[in-house]
């Protein structure tokens, strides 16, 4: 457990908190509503970035676009909101948004003892709400506490795929999106089968859309723990939302993803539970379609895209998001 302290006078700036695993969302752009926060509070995040600064989108026919390309220095530290300290704001990096702040000006937090910029707080409408340390900026200090629990892999967290308004929550849209980069990179540009019912809902449409037509030569089976074991050549298994670790299991190639949304596609299966449950689970008003902007940029963080396939995916989205 640590606390993170200005590099420049020792100023403690946030509770004591500790590390999880990056949330596939957290460099998500949703809708124009306002979301909560990126991360529970108490814990801390290190997102690696790619190195650029948060750049708004070209501006066609004078029009500003309200999105931006969610990216930051290397190595940023996110923490809940609840849990700064010790910090006041920057009023010239304040302006240009809409219900609260993106950050697109730089850091807009000094800290409190010496005025040093050390972190950008983002709770503007589309975006989690999170503060970005900056690395540079801060140093960790060891501090006692209780030890982390880790959850066991029989106890991963759930998260229904539809909100209260019947919409896709953005959390599977975003999760789906990262998965689907794996899943296409293991693929080798070959048609990939999926299990019926809700994996089919998420992951069949894109699929159809971006790999070859034919005859399926590629399976991916729901595996991970509470299911039975089969053979399987793909493996739909569930990263751990603390440690980043993935199920270990013999398949031949796997493709995580998020357990709070894998846990989901396990163990309920709406189409028995609409005929059972009282009230019945909510159904979703449109078709699914995963985060197009999370899919991006996680194909192009997955290093240069050799394999044919994936650079004919990534050429035609960046044409035609």
């Amino acid at each position: 457990m640590v606390v993170y302290a200005c590099s420049q006078c020792d100023t403690v700036l946030t509770s004591r908190v500790s590390r999880v695993a990056l949330p596939d969302h957290a460099g998500q752009k949703y809708s124009h509503d306002l979301l909560p926060a990126l991360l529970e509070p108490g814990t801390y995040v290190v997102d690696p970035g790619d190195g650029h600064p948060w750049q708004p989108e070209p501006e066609p026919h004078g029009v500003r676009l309200q999105t931006y390309h969610i990216t930051g220095p290397p190595n940023r530290i996110g923490i809940a909101p609840g849990d700064l300290r010790g910090t006041v704001f920057i009023p010239d990096r304040l302006g240009g948004c809409c219900c609260g702040w993106d950050g697109q000006y730089g850091p807009n937090l000094a800290c409190a003892g010496c005025g040093s910029p050390v972190a950008t707080r983002v709770d503007d409408c589309g975006f989690w709400q999170v503060v970005w340390l900056t690395p540079e900026a801060v140093h960790p200090v060891a501090v006692a506490g209780p030890a982390q629990q880790v959850i066991d892999w029989t106890e991963l967290p759930t998260t229904p795929p539809v909100d209260p308004c019947g919409e896709w929550r953005p959390e599977w849209e975003a999760a789906a999106a990262v998965a689907l980069t794996h899943l296409l990179a293991v693929s080798g540009g070959k048609r990939v089968s999926v299990p019926e019912g809700l994996v089919s809902e998420v992951f069949r449409r894109t699929i159809d859309g971006l790999l070859p037509p034919g005859p399926s030569e590629r399976h991916l089976t729901l595996t991970g723990p509470g299911l039975p074991v089969t053979a399987t050549d793909i493996a739909l298994i569930p990263r751990h939302p603390q440690t980043g670790e993935i199920w270990p299991c013999d398949a031949e190639a796997v493709v995580p993803l998020a357990a709070n949304v894998w846990t989901y596609l396990a163990f309920h299966d709406r189409r028995v539970a609409v005929r059972h449950d009282d009230p019945p689970p909510l159904l979703p008003r449109t078709l699914f379609l995963p985060d197009g902007r999370v899919f991006l940029g996680a194909l192009q963080r997955m290093g240069p895209l050799r394999q044919p396939w994936l650079r004919r995916i990534h050429d035609s989205l960046i044409r035609q998001p």
